[in-house]
């Protein structure tokens, strides 16, 4: 029998993820916030629970929920905004704790590009990070409290922009006006693979590395959400003239050249 996977955060990435385990015989364990939700999860075939992670401790069977896991991945964004912005790290250590405490042999934490901060230029895995976004700065505070664990090894992708067809940026951006840095490369990734990156993690064992999970195409802002427009009968994004071409672009030559992954899904679907 495949090793056991726990998803923590069963969500719009991690639903749709543990979907595509089920359906490739991994057995799958899932969390969720709401107890409405349970019932849902248990009826795809994932053995579920509801947990809550907070600043001050998690509410909910954890202890229950990490045993027999022997991969988890942690796939759960920080809550920054609005006018309440939650202490991330704090949850994270909470977690940590008590994963040290369990079997648990392998993580799998979903990171993300705003680590590297405003940098100008490609980006790799070897870039030393330098957020300055809040987001940014505790989701690689919180990657250093999974890295080089003495007790588990952690698998770190830092995806770009995350799209689908039911969720695409443009929708928000064409409500906004006087949009700045239009010239700027994008850096996103579809969902279905995000999740085909996350699977080969698990079936090939990639254990402690760094990976950046962004699609090998670049656009222009400007170009890429004025064609997404278009393509949805909207109003074309309201960009500033700014002609200064700068931005960092996202290499994904690892997962290409290393990993020989393939993308499968463009970013323009």
């Amino acid at each position: 029998m495949n090793k056991t996977i726990g998803i923590l955060g069963c969500g719009w990435l991690g639903l749709p993820l543990a979907k595509s385990l089920i359906a490739n015989n991994y057995p799958v364990k899932g969390t969720t916030t709401s107890e409405a939700k349970l019932k849902r999860l248990a009826e795809l075939g994932i053995e579920a629970s509801q947990i809550v992670l907070a600043e001050k401790g998690i509410t909910g069977p954890i202890e229950g929920f990490l045993e027999n896991i022997e991969t988890l991945i942690i796939n759960v964004p920080p809550k920054l905004r609005g006018t309440t912005k939650e202490n991330y790290v704090a949850k994270m250590e909470h977690l940590a704790q008590k994963i040290e405490a369990s079997a648990v042999q392998h993580i799998i934490f979903v990171s993300s590009t705003a680590v590297y901060g405003e940098v100008d230029g490609i980006v790799t895995e070897q870039t030393l990070p330098a957020p300055a976004s809040e987001s940014g700065i505790q989701l690689l505070a919180s990657e250093n409290i999974f890295k080089n664990h003495s007790l588990f090894k952690t698998t770190i992708i830092r995806f770009g922009g995350l799209l689908s067809e039911d969720r695409h940026p443009v929708t928000m951006l064409v409500k906004k006006e006087g949009l700045k840095n239009g010239e700027m490369p994008v850096n996103l990734i579809h969902r279905d693979d995000c999740i085909r990156i996350i699977e080969r993690v698990i079936d090939e064992n990639w254990g402690a590395v760094i990976i950046n999970g962004v699609y090998p195409e670049h656009p222009t802002k400007k170009e890429f959400y004025t064609d997404a427009a278009l393509q949805r009968g909207l109003n074309v994004p309201d960009y500033e003239g700014d002609k200064t071409k700068k931005g960092k672009i996202i290499s994904a030559d690892y997962l290409l050249n290393v990993k020989n992954f393939k993308f499968l899904t463009s970013i323009k679907k």
